[in-house]
């Protein structure tokens, strides 16, 4: 009689919403935990995850009422720049007392910016309130002489890394403000200046690793967030290369994307325990040696026994449930030789779906080990590694990679601006408005 594996007999695991709803309520509406005191001047990306997480699982209208939601929008208007762009949070606007001394402590912030409009456009605002032109003049300060961004302007300095981080949003913010249109273009009956689209390609083509992957930066380790953000960033401005040898006029990147697919196909991985010394799916011996045990990194006996996949160490990883420990999964990693992490479910999934192919991973595999490994029982959320607290990034990205590997119980998402693809298909009627100067 064949031996059936355990997801056969209790079928996929199923996303809990219930316990979603309520971990992501309490988030809106309660205290933070202590852990994101530290975060408190980062308040916008934290809405942006509670927001759309709350939009992904379809609870949104139903958890505010009419005037929180108008709340919410004056609030994240509260933080925008009068300069052009928005701030992380409130706490740095000096109102009335504002002059060029203090104007250093008080700059607008590309990822605030980025956040700030795609969560307006998830509670359903109609931008008329953003200050577009200052916006649009602020972006191309933001861009350094070799094509990359920075975070902030500090006495007209670009302050800031030059990863693919500050490019993702900074066209973003573009793509929302502009479209895809690419130069000068007149705002408010005055010509703004475009960005430096090409010196951005060429900037990305120099951080692509031989392997495949995207990299911060020349000949440094490519890693799937910052080729998720390159690739979404050469999609906001239309110069995503999916097919074959790049274009030079105008350029293109990335410059080989089947070596790119092929780097992103292999981040999908069963090792999900950062602990455990082995990476393979059951531990053959039966030698139960300490010598052995002490070779091959492991520590429990149900290792030794076969029972347990030798990467799922019950002892490393608190396992709560018995997906954690029974239910097949292949996650995804961001770099080689690493485990499956949450999040990089959505960084490489979105990836894939951003090249136009969605089919190249196992989805499957990945539904499985989010909800049977990372999903957090008791409540709700997603953590880092099975076993592990839930929080904002993590419980966000889950949700929205379960919804890239088809998962039902979840909004469509669009990998490219990472929200749901109803709160991405107001931007037309939005582009239509600011053309007819309204």
């Amino acid at each position: 009689m064949a031996i059936m594996r355990a997801e056969e007999i209790m079928g996929e695991p199923q996303l809990d919403k219930t316990r979603h709803v309520k971990y992501w309520t309490r988030c809106l509406k309660t205290l933070l935990p202590h852990h994101y005191t530290s975060n408190e001047s980062n308040r916008m990306y934290l809405a942006y995850f509670i927001v759309s997480a709350l939009d992904l699982l379809g609870a949104l209208d139903d958890i505010l009422t009419e005037d929180e939601r108008r709340g919410y929008i004056d609030w994240i208007y509260r933080c925008q720049h009068p300069d052009g762009g928005f701030r992380m949070w409130p706490g740095t606007d000096f109102g009335a007392r504002a002059n060029r001394e203090n104007a250093r402590w008080d700059p607008a912030n590309i990822p605030a910016t980025y956040f700030a409009l795609a969560t307006l456009l998830i509670l359903k605002d109609d931008f008329k309130r953003v200050n577009r032109r200052e916006s649009l003049t602020w972006l191309p300060q933001m861009q350094r002489p070799d094509g990359s961004f920075g975070e902030t302007l500090v006495s007209d300095r670009i302050e800031g890394g030059q990863d693919p981080r500050f490019g993702y949003c900074a066209t973003g913010v573009r793509y929302m403000l502009r479209g895809t249109n690419e130069g000068d273009m007149m705002v408010e009956g005055r010509t703004v200046r475009d960005v430096d689209v090409d010196a951005f390609v060429r900037c990305v083509r120099l951080a692509e690793a031989h392997d495949g992957g995207i990299a911060d930066a020349p000949f440094h380790e490519p890693h799937a967030g910052y080729t998720f953000c390159a690739v979404g960033a050469l999609a906001f401005v239309d110069r995503l290369n999916t097919r074959g040898p790049p274009a030079e006029q105008p350029p293109t990147a990335p410059c080989d994307p089947q070596a790119v697919l092929a780097w992103l196909v292999y981040r999908q991985t069963e090792l999900t325990d950062p602990d455990a010394g082995v990476d393979s799916e059951f531990v053959r011996s039966q030698d139960t040696s300490d010598t052995r045990k002490k070779r091959d990194g492991m520590t429990s006996e149900a290792q030794i026994d076969g029972t347990v996949p030798a990467h799922q160490d019950p002892e490393c990883s608190a396992g709560v449930t018995m997906f954690d420990l029974l239910v097949d999964g292949a996650g995804m990693n961001g770099r080689i030789n690493k485990v499956a992490d949450t999040c990089y479910g959505f960084w490489v999934g979105a990836s894939l779906h951003v090249m136009q192919q969605p089919s190249l991973y196992h989805r499957e595999a990945v539904r499985r080990y989010l909800l049977g490994k990372t999903q957090h029982p008791v409540l709700g959320g997603h953590g880092k590694f099975p076993g592990d607290l839930p929080d904002l990034l993590h419980s966000y990205l889950g949700l929205a990679a379960l919804s890239l590997a088809g998962s039902d119980q979840v909004k469509e998402v669009d990998g490219g601006m990472c929200l749901s693809k109803e709160a991405r298909s107001r931007l037309p009627a939005i582009w239509e408005s600011f053309a007819n100067g309204k």
